[in-house]
């Protein structure tokens, strides 16, 4: 498998330099950092995810404080406790999306977040303990517990949280492609377990993040 310092070398070429190559990667939160997030929080940013999902972000945004409103400042428990009728009166408020099969996975993943609380004491401990060398493992799991968060959308929630991991845009993949390490869309069981183990392998070898490695991989294809 190639290095991860030769992938790096091409990528800063790409960027024009280290220090640019540098200044395009994520922001990351430290473990204390996610663990202290509140859980609204956490709701908020995962339901922004799902709506704004096909749609212009910055619109989404100029409605995200009724959409706060509307859901009870995204406390889970207090959405959890939502009724049919509550959420048939939602279809009706023209300040938020009015899209029921979101809606309803709002409601639905703020059941699940209860859940995850009582199992985990918070969800920052639930992000924050769940090791980087096992993402795959991560995004399966969210893509069980929630609604909507299939895809990329677990992963895109789990980075806008600072947790880190990678994410397998089309430019990742095509540069995993590329590289040997699986063939074709990724998303087989088999493939997947291949992309982690390169990662946990570029990881090891030269110390960077996750994000980094993913977002150099993107800028590497390029």
């Amino acid at each position: 498998m190639i290095s991860f310092t030769e992938i790096r070398a091409k990528a800063e070429d790409n960027a024009g330099g280290a220090t640019e190559l540098a200044a395009r990667m994520p922001e990351l939160k430290s473990d204390a950092e996610i663990r202290e997030t509140p859980a609204a929080e956490y709701f908020s940013n995962m339901s922004f995810r799902i709506f704004s999902t096909g749609l212009n972000q910055a619109m989404v945004r100029g409605k995200w404080p009724a959409f706060e409103a509307a859901f009870h400042g995204f406390e889970p428990a207090k959405v959890a406790f939502m009724t049919e009728d509550d959420i048939a009166a939602l279809m009706d408020n023209t300040g938020i999306i009015r899209h029921l099969g979101k809606i309803r996975a709002t409601h639905h993943n703020a059941l699940a977040l209860v859940d995850l609380e009582k199992e985990f004491g918070s969800v920052g401990n639930y992000l924050a303990d769940w090791p980087t060398n096992d993402m795959i493992g991560l995004y399966a799991d969210i893509k069980k517990r929630f609604k909507q968060l299939g895809g990329n959308s677990g992963p895109y929630f789990v980075r806008m949280m600072g947790k880190d991991g990678f994410i397998l845009t089309n430019d990742v993949v095509a540069a995993l492609n590329k590289l040997g390490v699986a063939s074709g869309k990724l998303t087989a069981k088999k493939d997947q377990a291949a992309v982690q183990a390169a990662f946990n392998t570029w990881h090891e070898e030269s110390g960077a993040s996750y994000a980094d490695i993913s977002r150099t991989l993107a800028i590497w294809i390029g």
